[in-house]
């Protein structure tokens, strides 16, 4: 007798045969609305995932989609070579939500975090005639082979080094391994604010404040990696916005675009123009189709005040979390909604119970669940999942 396959089942089993192999997924979406996102047999799941911190505005939002349907009836590519109106309209956004005495008015658009990373390892390079860089164990910047010595987790970086870049790494929040590590070749340190998925650690307000001004007074420049920490996650802007940091470059993506692919190196006017003409440059950064999404995603942002909604709700979830009082959770930390459950035992079983009860979430590191849902998560959702997450406690633990 044939056994009738679901239709997510069929899909899988045709991914299969084409896929990289690189993951088994055994879920397929197909849809979502806000923070709900569906599987190919209906089944209905809030997404802590959220892409890994990307569906910032939600799913399905009106807003970006009609931005970039309407885009891509008008113009999709146009090289940074040339000038566009949408996306000088989104420069003009972006900077306005950049504190102004940053001074970060120069971008180079690119289509994800690690090719934002890579640029800002050639412009510190340029702009310092250094080669060597300091950051922080736990680290991740990116699997591609330029910013693969920024990544701290060894499966990833050794099998495939040596590496022009030059990296030290240190304990993050240790000032004086800081001290140590930068040297008259440094040319910049790279830091997130907020590691992710080295589990959700964030870097101390005085570590910061210390890191630029060792690093300013060598010579070296400042770079802060707001990949997934970055577009109001944390309840700012910028997470490094907390210790009033005054970095020369940062690097956004994932909540930048809303799910479509867009990177941003925003820099001091000082450093971009250090870079030599044709130094640097990618076919697809800057198109008029990511542009309109990352405009859109600034707008909607605004509009509906959701750096606002990430502080509180953020602060909300995790006070939910903590009052879980589970002996197999070891603590809770995280700034906004970006916020991490560590516990004392590998996470799998409970990131799979949770799928289980209808919530999806991934890990950071083995020990620690990530929660980054979209920004617009209410309360009322977030006493759901914590109901779920009960559920999914009490399954495993049995």
């Amino acid at each position: 007798m044939t056994q009738t396959l679901t239709k997510s089942q069929e899909i899988l089993e045709r991914d299969a045969k084409h896929n990289a192999g690189l993951w088994q997924p055994n879920i397929v979406f197909t849809h979502g609305d806000g923070v709900k996102i569906y599987d190919a047999d209906g089944n209905e799941y809030i997404d802590c995932m959220a892409g890994i911190a990307v569906a910032s505005v939600g799913h399905g939002n009106e807003r970006l989609s009609n931005a970039i349907a309407e885009q891509a009836k008008k113009l999709m590519i146009c090289s940074q070579a040339h000038g566009n109106d949408t996306r000088t309209d989104f420069y003009d956004k972006l900077v306005s939500f950049l504190p102004s005495e940053m001074n970060l008015t120069r971008f180079f658009m690119a289509s994800s975090g690690s090719e934002a990373n890579e640029a800002a390892t050639k412009w510190a390079k340029a702009a310092t005639g250094r080669k060597h860089f300091v950051v922080a164990k736990r680290s991740f910047s990116g699997r591609t082979h330029g910013v693969l010595p920024l990544t701290w987790e060894k499966k990833y970086r050794e099998p495939f080094g040596p590496y022009a870049n030059l990296s030290t790494f240190i304990n993050l929040n240790k000032i004086d391994e800081l001290e140590e590590a930068i040297t008259d070749e440094t040319a910049a340190i790279f830091f997130e604010p907020v590691q992710g998925e080295g589990g959700m650690y964030p870097a101390d307000p005085e570590f910061l404040q210390a890191a630029q001004e060792i690093a300013h007074k060598r010579g070296a420049l400042v770079i802060m990696d707001e990949v997934q920490s970055g577009v109001g996650r944390t309840g700012k802007f910028l997470a490094c916005e907390y210790p009033g940091s005054k970095p020369d470059m940062v690097t956004l993506a994932k909540g930048i675009g809303g799910g479509f692919p867009l990177g941003v190196l925003a820099m001091t006017e000082e450093v971009a123009l250090k870079m030599p003409k044709g130094g640097h440059g990618t076919t697809y950064g800057g198109n008029a189709l990511a542009s309109a999404a990352g405009l859109a995603v600034l707008e909607e942002i605004e509009a509906k005040d959701l750096i606002a909604n990430s502080l509180e709700v953020g602060n909300y979830f995790q006070e939910k979390l903590r009052a879980l009082e589970n002996p197999k959770i070891r603590t809770v930390r995280g700034l906004g909604l970006m916020i991490g459950v560590e516990f004392k035992e590998k996470v799998a079983p409970y990131v799979k119970a949770l799928k289980e009860h209808g919530v999806i979430v991934i890990n950071a590191g083995a020990t620690v669940i990530r929660f980054v849902p979209p920004l617009i998560i209410t309360k009322e959702e977030v006493d759901e999942v914590i109901a779920r997450f009960e559920k999914a406690l009490a399954q495993v633990q049995a």
